[in-house]
């Protein structure tokens, strides 16, 4: 997509007769989808494979790509990062920042997005509230859009799109809960703040449309745009939507935050990869939901689920699922799939599955409850139709082996309680893993935020257990649900709190504000290290006051981006700018706030990194260079070890050189440079590593 011509110009017009070239007069009116043209330059069409490819020959074009479909990707959370009901804040401000949400839309009258108190929107809104029938916005929720033209409204039918938007800006509401389940204050990140839906998913989410949101969110004038959507791999990213749409929010000075995805615990499954928009891994609090199996001989067993039904002390009968099937090889009755589970052998009685996926066919076949195997999900608790449980690995052995060996074997599950998790923060299994194979030598994810186990706003004709039972058809206003999605949009709260308190202040500088103060993780638990959370996991009230920050213009990420092997024609097209790529920036000297080098294992390696930082902190300031931890592979050397600076918007400049004998291959090194002034911490951390596509 490129920019749009300062001259006067109409992008339909000039779109319908590219097509009119390409197939005729006749058939072009047909063929446009539609036109992207209030914030950037394109469109989408119905084209055959020869035709794109003609299309993508024509000058003026700068890219041509398939329209793909992708998945979408709090009581507790934002109290667990710091930021309480009483943290520092300035409302009125804070009522100025708008985040435009892009999702599966949002149910307007739920109380998080309730606007007593709330005034007029600010003045630089210029969007408006196009949310089809029945739908209304207010002054919290200032605009709506949708854009399947199979659907008739903006209204979330999901729930997603619902429990994002409160998680970055919903209201403070007391006494939110899932029957019972994390009840406390339900609230956003920045509660004042105004939010823009625009829904784009409709169980999937096309390219087409998150273009389209983009494009409209960016001339609206929202100031910090969530997407909880992963695209996943590609290998050019100006054929990604949502890098071209956040390249394109970037030049208007609105920052993108995106899920990692949640494709974990593979290395390299990392989404939502480039280096103008924060890309966001899941964490845990230290909240988490257990739940206990007791059997018929009164062993108590341990598992996970988010179980609000009470069975009353009641033990029913237990059966294994290659016991209740009559049609199926044992493999697949024992894994309860598909069709498997007879509803005449299972009435009354819990099942046992080999599968996580099991439960559903449990519950449709009409038994009381369920229990399976995990190992699918093993770190997260999800919401169920009916009283179940997963377990591990061995207590999931121990059940099978009972019900072989008791006469008859009982069990009763109990309701979910709520427990302390001492370990976290940790990153858990579902999030995606770095490092990045699109761009190598950038870290990626950026930063990790709450996304395990997460209460918030919920769509009431949502299936609240719609990941395993759509079927599901109790009606609620919060729920539960667990993802990098729900860590997006904490993040995005963050930035737009970053931004009440500066609001001139560029997408980068928020980003690394972001990142050079979020606090370290648990190693033990994430031995893929900063290729799991990132930076570390979010410090909102630090974000407000980093001392420096890590500034990157868009002439540098075009100069990154000939350094990879972009064309000059093509940039100039995206950026709007003059490109000639006469000068490139590799990687590892994009001023980012993290340090990132692939180097060849069992060999040698010495490399430098140029960065330059900016003070945002007190005028007459003297920082320090630490590093922490020390590594004894791993040398680190920072010239010079002492930067002095006489005013803000001061910038300086400084190297920092790594070197060591050799990696193993498919390890990491890590470490982390700390710039300090006695207020301030600036930490950025320094990854080497030799993990291979």
């Amino acid at each position: 997509m490129g920019t749009l011509p300062e001259i006067e110009y109409s992008p339909p017009s000039h779109h319908l007769s590219m097509l009119q070239k390409l197939v005729g007069t006749n058939a072009a009116s047909n063929l446009l989808i539609r036109s992207y043209k209030r914030s950037f330059n394109g469109f989408a069409a119905n084209l055959s494979q020869a035709e794109s490819q003609k299309l993508q020959n024509m000058k003026e074009v700068v890219s041509v790509f398939p329209s793909k479909s992708h998945e979408l990707t709090t009581t507790r959370s934002w109290d667990f990062v710091g930021f309480g009901e009483r943290a520092k804040g300035e409302s009125v401000k804070e009522s100025d920042v708008i985040v435009g949400v892009i999702d599966s839309g949002i149910w307007p009258e739920s109380e998080s997005f309730d606007d007593k108190g709330f005034g007029p929107p600010p003045k630089k809104w210029k969007g408006s509230c196009k949310g089809g029938l029945n739908f209304t916005c207010n002054n919290k929720l200032i605009g709506a859009r949708f854009y399947n033209k199979f659907s008739e409204s903006a209204r979330d039918e999901e729930g997603h799109g619902t429990h994002t938007a409160s998680t970055a800006a919903g209201n403070a509401v007391q006494a939110a809960s899932f029957y019972g389940l994390a009840q406390g204050t339900a609230r956003g990140g920045v509660p004042s703040a105004r939010i823009a839906a625009y829904k784009v998913c409709f169980k999937r989410c096309n390219d087409v449309d998150i273009l389209a949101a983009f494009d409209d969110a960016i001339a609206d004038g929202v100031d910090v745009i969530s997407i909880s959507i992963s695209v996943d791999y590609v290998s050019n990213l100006l054929n990604a939507s949502v890098a071209i749409g956040s390249f394109h929010a970037m030049l208007r000075g609105i920052i993108t935050a995106g899920s990692a995805g949640n494709n974990g615990p593979d290395q390299g499954s990392v989404a939502n990869v480039s280096p103008w928009m924060i890309t966001v891994a899941a964490s845990a609090t230290d909240r988490r939901f257990i739940d206990r199996v007791v059997l018929g001989n009164g062993k108590a067993l341990t598992g996970i689920s988010v179980n609000p039904f009470n069975l009353n002390g009641t033990k029913f009968p237990i059966v294994y699922g290659q016991n209740v099937s009559r049609k199926c090889s044992q493999a697949e009755a024992g894994f309860c799939s598909s069709g498997c589970v007879d509803s005449d052998l299972v009435k009354g009685k819990i099942v046992l599955c080999d599968d996580f996926l099991g439960y559903r066919e449990a519950y449709l076949a009409g038994a009381i409850g369920a229990i399976a195997q995990n190992t699918l999900f093993p770190d997260s608790a999800f919401v169920f139709p009916f009283p179940a449980s997963s377990l591990g690995f061995e207590d999931y052995k121990s059940i099978k082996s009972y019900i072989v060996s008791a006469e008859p074997p009982q069990a009763e599950i109990l309701r979910t309680e709520e427990t302390v998790d001492r370990e976290a923060p940790y990153v858990p299994s579902f999030s995606s893993r770095g490092p990045s194979f699109v761009i190598q030598n950038l870290l990626k994810p950026d930063v990790s935020a709450p996304g395990l186990e997460i209460l918030a706003a919920f769509s009431p004709v949502a299936s609240p257990s719609s990941l395993l039972n759509p079927e599901d058809k109790r009606s609620v206003r919060y729920s539960v649900m667990s993802g990098t999605s729900m860590a997006c949009p904490h993040v995005a709260g963050v930035a737009a709190y970053v931004k009440s308190f500066h609001p001139d202040w560029s997408p980068s500088a928020i980003k690394s504000a972001i990142m050079t103060t979020a606090t370290p993780m648990n190693l033990k638990k994430n031995p893929e290290q900063e290729f799991a959370y990132g930076s570390g996991q979010i410090n909102p009230t630090k974000a407000s006051d980093p001392g420096l920050v890590y500034e990157v213009e868009t002439d540098d990420y075009l100069k990154m981006l000939c350094a990879e092997g972009f064309d000059s024609t093509s940039l100039t097209k995206t950026s709007g700018q003059n490109v000639t790529c006469s000068e490139r920036t590799e990687v590892k000297n994009l001023n980012y706030p993290t340090m990132t080098t692939f180097v060849s294992a069992l060999d040698p390696f010495n490399v430098t990194f140029k960065r330059t930082v900016t003070n945002v902190g007190i005028p007459n300031s003297t920082y320090k260079a630490s590093v922490v931890p020390l590594q004894p592979d791993i040398q680190i050397r920072i010239e010079p070890e002492i930067l002095r600076f006489g005013f803000l918007k001061e910038k300086k400049t400084f190297v920092v050189t790594i070197s060591g004998k050799e990696l193993r291959d498919g390890s990491i090194l890590s470490s982390s440079v700390v710039w300090s002034d006695g207020s301030h911490s600036v930490r950025s951390p320094i990854v080497a590593y030799s993990i291979q596509p």
